[in-house]
């Protein structure tokens, strides 16, 4: 018998195990794990260096988004087998991942424009959101210019 599709969404306050996220995804049926690591970056903001961020989420909302997410994916690629979406919330200091995401496909080209096409849909659809703490210890939520709602133009994060 053929192996159903999955989809593995989870939340976590804790660190992010890549390993974890590849395994739940491997199948003996696909040739290709196609996986994006998002990590906090060190960066400068008006004269402040930012230390970490801080995600906070509509937990609720989350799971469906995600869902839909990797339904939409399935339906511009059906032969994507397995989808998995870890993502962090609270603290994330610099250099720690923030999502690690990985998909499996039977060949490597659909899975990787599956994962860069997820990483834009689950910057404009799913309800997490980014606070940047500085060095100064002043703060500041940041909008994600893929949303519909954004006033940032479009620009990539």
């Amino acid at each position: 018998m053929a192996e159903p599709p999955r989809d593995i969404f989870r939340l976590s306050r804790d660190w992010l195990s890549v390993q974890e996220v590849v395994d739940s995804v491997s199948s003996s049926r696909c040739g290709a794990v196609s996986v994006f690591i998002g990590a906090t970056r060190e960066d400068q903001v008006e004269g402040r260096k930012v230390i970490g961020l801080q995600y906070e989420a509509y937990e609720a909302m989350v799971q469906s988004e995600l869902s839909r997410l990797a339904a939409a994916l399935r339906a511009r690629w059906p032969s994507l087998l397995h989808v998995c979406i870890h993502h962090r919330l609270g603290w994330v200091k610099v250099g720690e991942a923030s999502v690690v995401m990985a998909i499996s496909s039977p060949h490597r080209q659909d899975g990787q424009e599956a994962i860069q096409h997820a990483v834009t849909l689950l910057k404009a659809s799913v309800p997490i959101w980014k606070k940047e703490v500085y060095d100064t210890q002043e703060s500041s939520w940041k909008e994600n210019s893929e949303c519909s709602w954004s006033q940032r133009g479009g620009a990539s994060d």
